[in-house]
């Protein structure tokens, strides 16, 4: 078993032979960087009509790098300015319609929320194309969709945009037998509902379905389901990994064989090959700091574990190892070991790190407390597989 996978040993993994696998979308196959606010809201207080229903499940939905961005573009055609320290504090709770009011008073814009719903919108709706798969997404959508295991896709998005976001994503709409969005049953998550809908669909008993979530609202949906779940939160929604069956740190960490489903065979030796994953880093002092957005990590958080590839350092082209962990509620924690060079005459500056392969996650929960270890167990691996050309063709693409 993979040494970074959590399993609540309350559960049995294996107890239900699975047939099928429903997987959500935000967060968890795509990187729209979700606002956790929605595991703290107060859906019984939620009174709306069917417009601000819809327009509630665009909003709850936002990346909170791309809502800051959009909403910055917004003011701008009113000749506003977005004060980053008032929207540092999330407006956490808050329904959609008072959310919208408290923007439209703070900002003194022209329009009432209404209006400004109608307008900012489309703007969130343009970014979504931009959303990328998250690490390992890829890989197991085409994994279970050859060896011929039902796949749903269940979101609290509406089926509109479920169907906009993946139709960016190719071969993902074809390789799921069901798609259902919240707009197509009585109640979202984390009412059970959604994912009943999906089982009777794919005509599988709950029991034999196996759920992939990474918010608590999505794993309470899915327990209340009587359904086995695999969680891969965020931070933001770490308290889902208390009631699901086995929590994970990314996707790349799954091990279909635990649930008696059909192992991966992609693996090279010790290395997984991936689709490239580009890192911006400032190198200061020995040391690795990466360029965030107002404090914020770009780094979504199930980037997690050591990877190998390559960096260019004063011209050279150099092979490397980087371990990514967390650490607080912002920041990441990012080693860099240079393969075969040394890392002392290297000048303090700018780096893009582009990394090819994956070789594991951590022992610790969420902390790099053997940093001093992680390269000299892993550079050999990370040194042979960046001489085998499927690495060394990711890269020269990128150069």
């Amino acid at each position: 078993m993979n040494s970074s996978v959590k399993l609540n040993h309350s559960s049995n993994p294996q107890e239900s032979k699975i047939l099928a696998v429903i997987i959500d979308l935000d967060g968890t196959l795509l990187d729209t960087g979700l606002i956790s606010s929605i595991s703290s809201l107060n859906f019984n207080t939620i009174v709306m009509d069917s417009f601000s229903f819809w327009v509630f499940h665009v909003f709850v939905f936002v990346s909170e790098r791309c809502g800051k961005e959009v909403l910055k573009e917004f003011l701008a055609k009113y000749g506003k300015e977005l004060v980053k320290e008032r929207e540092a504090c999330k407006r956490v709770g808050a329904t959609h319609k008072e959310s919208s009011a408290a923007i439209v008073k703070d900002y003194d814009l022209p329009l009432t929320p209404h209006q400004y719903t109608n307008e900012i919108l489309p703007m969130y709706r343009a970014k979504w194309p931009l959303a990328k798969p998250l690490p390992g997404a890829n890989r197991l959508i085409k994994h279970l969709h050859k060896h011929g295991v039902p796949l749903g896709l269940a979101s609290n998005s509406i089926k509109e945009y479920i169907e906009g976001k993946i139709s960016h994503q190719q071969g993902w709409k074809e390789c799921f037998s069901v798609i259902l969005g919240s707009d197509q049953v009585k109640s979202g998550k984390p009412s059970p509902d959604i994912y009943l809908e999906v089982a009777k669909r794919l005509n599988v008993d709950v029991a034999s379905c196996l759920v992939i979530e990474d918010s608590l609202v999505g794993v309470r949906a899915a327990k209340a389901a009587c359904m086995n779940v695999v969680a891969v939160p965020p931070r933001s929604e770490a308290d889902s990994s208390s009631i699901a069956d086995i929590v994970l740190h990314s996707l790349l960490e799954f091990q279909p064989e635990l649930w008696d489903l059909p192992p991966f065979e992609d693996w090279i030796d010790n290395a997984l090959p991936l689709e490239p994953i580009h890192v911006k880093v400032q190198y200061r002092d020995g040391s690795v700091w990466e360029n965030t957005e107002d404090e914020i990590s770009v780094i979504p958080d199930q980037v997690y574990g050591v990877y190998f590839g390559w960096t260019k350092v004063d011209k050279r082209i150099m092979k490397i190892v980087v371990s990514i962990g967390l650490q607080g509620t912002a920041k990441r924690n990012i080693q860099m070991c240079i393969v075969d060079e040394s890392t002392e005459e290297i000048a303090d500056q700018q780096m893009e790190l582009v990394l090819v392969g994956y070789i594991r996650g951590f022992n610790s929960e969420g902390t790099l407390a053997v940093d001093s270890e992680i390269c000299k167990v892993d550079k050999p691996i990370a040194s042979k597989s960046l001489d085998l050309p499927m690495f060394m063709h990711h890269f020269l693409q990128e150069d």
